[in-house]
């Protein structure tokens, strides 16, 4: 008879005892004996987090067979994928294994079924067998491995009508346009920042949709390529070059291009830091910045702001929020433009 773990895990923390597994230092990932309330999964491949995989990759030099071996080694030490500098991991696909007792009856999934993660591998125990490939230009690496979904995780099943490796580009990202879906209103002017990359592409698409014919959503992007793409693509009303890290420029370039309008939302997709001012500055008093990137420092964008009189509701990204693996793949299905370019760029 199998065993009863904690919903949330817990059961699977080796140290420090008494937080969850995301807070924890080391985590379980015996898969050899699973409990009643876990779901084991054989892994094909992750999607390391953008800021994550930025900086190990930045650690090796670029080089991919050192990138996954320090992926292994992680993994190796802490039971799970959590990069020590960023604190943050990414998500997996794989194919269901098996099922605990207490579940069998209570969820839509059976053996077989292909189901990408919708928790973070921060939190999630995960084994790694061998590295097959890592692909660094999309920040993914395909392996043989398994990881455990907890009862309280969630997942998504993949889709038939969308590849595997599209639907983990959307998946990946999905909270950053459900949350866009929340928050951006009618006739809002609205600021994305790092809007050439995937939660950019999709968080202009939902916006875009949002801000009817009087609204305008402004697109700040590296280069004078991603400002012509984002504009041929008509996933903005304007584009602007700047570095995110460089608040006055953005701050200016931003306003130039609204008639000197403060904006009611930015929303920072940019996966490096020292972005927090940037998206700050442009808001108006009363407006909302909300942080998808997991390399905000919630410290430098609540102290920045008091130090610049800024009256904004500061919101840091949750992965999740009600819909999200939905909204996210719903934008692929009803964008052939946007459908096109991921599955260039992505597959």
């Amino acid at each position: 008879m199998q065993k009863k773990g904690n919903k949330y895990g817990t059961h699977r923390v080796i140290e420090p005892k008494g937080v969850l597994t995301q807070a924890a230092y080391r985590i379980d990932n015996n898969m050899a004996e699973i409990y009643s309330n876990e779901i084991l999964v054989d892994v094909t491949a992750l999607n390391i987090d953008s800021a994550s995989f930025a900086q190990i990759s930045e650690a090796c030099g670029g080089d991919e067979k050192k990138i996954g071996e320090m992926i292994m080694s992680i993994v190796a030490e802490r039971g799970k994928q959590q990069n020590p500098v960023t604190g943050s991991g990414g998500m997996f696909i794989g194919i269901v294994n098996t099922i605990g007792d207490d579940l069998k009856d209570e969820i839509d999934l059976k053996p077989g079924d292909k189901i990408a993660s919708l928790v973070s591998l921060s939190l999630t125990p995960l084994r790694i067998d061998k590295i097959l490939a890592v692909h660094k230009d999309i920040d993914r690496v395909d392996i043989v491995g398994q990881a455990i979904l907890f009862e309280s995780g969630l997942y998504a099943r993949l889709p038939d009508d969308l590849s595997e490796k599209l639907a983990l580009a959307a998946l990946d990202v999905a909270g950053a346009p459900a949350q866009t879906a929340k928050l951006v209103q009618v006739n809002n002017d609205v600021l994305v920042l790092g809007a050439a990359g995937k939660s950019g592409m999709l968080v202009c698409t939902e916006a875009m949709k949002r801000v009817g014919p009087l609204g305008h959503v402004v697109a700040v992007v590296l280069t004078q390529e991603d400002a012509d793409l984002l504009k041929s693509m008509k996933l903005c009303t304007h584009a602007i070059v700047a570095s995110a890290t460089e608040p006055i420029e953005v701050l200016e370039k931003a306003l130039e291009v609204n008639h000197g309008h403060e904006y009611d939302i930015s929303i920072c997709c940019v996966n490096i830091e020292n972005c927090e001012m940037s998206c700050i500055l442009p808001v108006k008093d009363g407006g909302t910045c909300y942080f998808f990137s997991m390399a905000t420092s919630f410290t430098k964008a609540t102290l920045g702001a008091e130090g610049c009189g800024k009256d904004v509701d500061i919101m840091m990204g949750n992965g999740y929020t009600s819909g999200h693996a939905e909204i996210a793949l719903s934008e692929l299905r009803a964008n052939p433009v946007l459908r096109s370019y991921f599955e260039s760029k992505y597959m």
